[in-house]
C-alpha cells in the first residue's frame, strides 16, 4: 500500500478499533467492580438477617426457659421480628437474580408465619398453659426460624452464582472484543507491511556497496514513483532553488563532446557497452541503465547497464508504460524526469527518455551521486547522451538488431 492517506488511514482505523476494545473493557471492570460491590453488600445484609433469625429463635425459647422472665424477652422478640423483616425487605429490593427475589418472598412469608406462631405462644403464656407455649415455641417456632434462615441463605447463594453467570458472560465479551480489534489491527498492518519492507530494502541498498542497482532501479525505473507513505520529491529541470555545484565545465564539456562523437561512430554492442560507461563518469552516476521499448509503447526492459553486474541487470523487471515512476514517465511524456536523494540518502536519479523520429523509444536511467541530480549540467548530459543513444539505436543495424534480440530475450 503506497498511498499516504490509505496507510494513514489503516492506521487511524488500526488506533481506534484498539481504543474501541480497550474501552469497552475498562467500562465493563467497571461496572463488574459495582456489581461486585452491591453482591457484597447483598451479602452482609443477608448475615444480619441469618443472625437476626438465630436471635429471634433463641430469645422465644427463653418464653419457657425456667428463671427466664418474659416480661423481658417478649419485647426483644417483637423489636428482633420487625428488624429481621425490614432486613428482608430491603434484601429483597437489592437482589439482582429472580431466585434470590424468590427465596426473599418465602422468607418474608415465612418470618410473617413466625410472627402468629409467636402470638400463639405468647397467648398460652398468659394463660398459664406453658406446656402448650413451649410446644408451640420449640416445635412450630423453632423450625419457622431455622426456614426462615435457611431461605435467606439460599437467596445469598443465588446472588452469587448470578455473579459469577454475569462475570462469565462479560469476560467472554471482552475477550471477543480484544479478538476482533486484534485481527482488525493485525490485518492493517499486514497491509502497510509490504510498502514498508519496499522502504526498507531501498534504504538498506544505499548502505550496501554492488547493490545501488536497488535505488536507482527501483525509484528511477522499475519501481512506483513513491516509497513508503510519501512520494518521491521530482524536481523542475529549471527548478534554480535546486542546483548543486556542479564540477568544471570545461573538462566535462571537452569529455562529452568526445563521447558523443564517439557514439556516432560506435558499430558494435561491446563499444556502446564502453560507451555507456564513460557517460555514468561524465555525469558521475553510480549506475546507468538503458531502457528499451518501441514507439508504439511496449514495455520497457533494461539491455544495457553499467554499474551493475549481469545477475543483477537480469534481475530487474520489465516496466510497463503506465507504471508510476520516473523510467516509465519519461518513456510516456518524453521529458526529462528527476527523482530526488530523500534524507539520508545518498544518491538521487534522473531519467531522460530517448526520443527518435518515430517517437520515445526508450529511456536512460542514472543513479547520480551527492545530489547531483539536481545539477543542471547533469541534467543536461543525461538529455544529450540520451538523444545520441536514441539516434544510435534507431539508425544503427546491428544495434537495432541487438535491441530486437535483447527484447526478446529481456537481457543484452
Amino acid at each position: 500500500m503506497r498511498s499516504r492517506v490509505a496507510r494513514l488511514t489503516c492506521g487511524a482505523v488500526a488506533w481506534i478499533a484498539l481504543g474501541a476494545a480497550a474501552f469497552f473493557i475498562i467500562q465493563s471492570e467497571k461496572q463488574l467492580a459495582e456489581v461486585r460491590a452491591a453482591v457484597r453488600a447483598f451479602d452482609v445484609r443477608a448475615r444480619e438477617a441469618t443472625d437476626g433469625l438465630a436471635d429471634l429463635r433463641a430469645s422465644q425459647q427463653a418464653y419457657v426457659a425456667a428463671g427466664q422472665g418474659v416480661a423481658f424477652w417478649m419485647p426483644k422478640v417483637a423489636t428482633t421480628l420487625d428488624a429481621a423483616t425490614t432486613t428482608i425487605a430491603s434484601l429483597r429490593q437489592i437482589a439482582e437474580s429472580s431466585e434470590a427475589r424468590s427465596a426473599l418472598d418465602e422468607a418474608w412469608r415465612t418470618v410473617a408465619e413466625f410472627g402468629a406462631i409467636d402470638q400463639r405462644a405468647r397467648d398460652y403464656i398468659k394463660t398459664e398453659q406453658q406446656l402448650m407455649a413451649a410446644d408451640v415455641v420449640f416445635a412450630e417456632g423453632g423450625e419457622t426460624a431455622v426456614t426462615a434462615a435457611r431461605q435467606v441463605e439460599a437467596a445469598r447463594v443465588a446472588e452469587h452464582q448470578a455473579l459469577d453467570a454475569s462475570e462469565a458472560a462479560r469476560r467472554k465479551q471482552e475477550a471477543l472484543a480484544l479478538a476482533a480489534a486484534a485481527a482488525l489491527a493485525a490485518l492493517l498492518i499486514m497491509l502497510l507491511v509490504p510498502a514498508a519492507r519496499l522502504e526498507a530494502s531501498s534504504t538498506d541498498s544505499l548502505a550496501s556497496p554492488g547493490s545501488g542497482w536497488l535505488t536507482e532501479a527501483a525509484r528511477a525505473a522499475g519501481a512506483p514513483a513513491s516509497v513508503g507513505d510519501e512520494p518521491l520529491p521530482r524536481a523542475s529541470p529549471s527548478d534554480p532553488a535546486l542546483s548543486v555545484p556542479s564540477r568544471p565545465a570545461g573538462p566535462v564539456l571537452k569529455a562529452a563532446a568526445q563521447l558523443c562523437t564517439d557514439l556516432g561512430r560506435v558499430s558494435d554492442l561491446d563499444e556502446l557497452r564502453g560507451l555507456v560507461a564513460r557517460a555514468a563518469d561524465v555525469m558521475d552516476a553510480s549506475g546507468l541503465v538503458v531502457w528499451l521499448g518501441d514507439a508504439a509503447g511496449g514495455d520497457l526492459r533494461p539491455v544495457i547497464a553499467h554499474g551493475y553486474s549481469n545477475q543483477v541487470l537480469a534481475r530487474m523487471p520489465a516496466v510497463p508504460r503506465s507504471a508510476d515512476n520516473a523510467a516509465a514517465a519519461a518513456y510516456r511524456i518524453g521529458q526529462l524526469q528527476i527523482v530526488l536523494a530523500r534524507p539520508g540518502s545518498a544518491s538521487g536519479a534522473v531519467a531522460a527518455p530517448l526520443l527518435s523520429s518515430a517517437g520515445c523509444i526508450g529511456t536512460l536511467s542514472a543513479e547520480i551521486r551527492g545530489g547531483g541530480e539536481t545539477s543542471d549540467s547533469v541534467q543536461a548530459l543525461a538529455t544529450i547522451f540520451a538523444a545520441q543513444l536514441a539516434g544510435v539505436i534507431a539508425t544503427t543495424p546491428e544495434a537495432s538488431e541487438q535491441r530486437t534480440a535483447s527484447r526478446s530475450a529481456g537481457l543484452a
